[in-house]
């Protein structure tokens, strides 16, 4: 899984980020509600675990905020507020779940194991479009415009990560680990070899461009420019 941690406590937030990876999790952390936003609306997890108390946008409002743009990635609260009014009104402000502190971990990746696995079907969507660009899952095959687009199985693997995050920056860590099954840096070009092929063959001969470098961050499939 891919988790964001929102924990303005760096002690314990690092704690938790290394406990997760220990169960073979990746997981970022923000120290508070505004870098959650930001990466919380620039990225996809799978699960997102929100601390309540937060400075500059406390945790029910920021999962307001996902919940009213249309964010639907499973939202755990951590909260040492354990009445039942307070888990009420974490549950009704958007979140999935809710774990009174102090905790202990394995109960916390029980519990997001569970939400992972409750938010997992849209992960079974067999055919991707981007405009009129379409990817089928099952029977392995591009088209843009009605033409077919021959792609190696990489380019494939590469083309369904990106359409899987339409319209969100893809950063280079996320191809590593997603695409290449690498979990460090190789410090090659395998990524912009293998984008600009893409590019190539997605792009070329076409009137609008739908795969976009954005520089300093990342890259990103959508319809239109911006």
């Amino acid at each position: 899984m891919k988790l964001l941690i929102v924990e303005d406590d760096r002690e314990a937030a690092a704690y938790v980020v290394k406990a997760f990876a220990e169960a073979g999790h990746v997981a970022d952390h923000a120290a508070d509600g505004v870098d959650a936003y930001e990466l919380a609306t620039g990225q996809t997890y799978d699960v997102l675990v929100v601390d309540r108390m937060l400075p500059k946008l406390d945790g029910l409002s920021l999962i307001g905020r996902l919940r009213a743009e249309g964010a639907k990635t499973p939202v755990l609260i951590l909260s040492a507020l354990g009445q039942v009014d307070d888990r009420v009104q974490g549950l009704r402000a958007g979140g999935d779940d809710y774990l009174t502190k102090p905790y202990a971990f394995a109960e916390l990746l029980a519990r997001v194991e569970a939400l992972s696995r409750r938010g997992g079907p849209a992960a079974t969507e067999t055919v991707y479009r981007i405009g009129e660009l379409e990817l089928d899952r099952l029977s392995h095959t591009v088209t843009r415009g009605g033409q077919d687009i021959p792609l190696q199985p990489r380019e494939f693997r590469l083309l369904e990560y990106l359409m899987r995050n339409a319209g969100q920056v893809v950063t280079r860590t996320m191809l590593l680990e997603n695409v290449w099954d690498y979990h460090f840096d190789p410090q090659t070009n395998v990524i912009d070899v293998h984008v600009s092929r893409l590019r190539s063959k997605i792009d070329k001969g076409f009137d609008k461009p739908l795969l976009h470098t954005v520089r300093g961050a990342g890259y990103m499939i959508r319809d239109g420019a911006r």
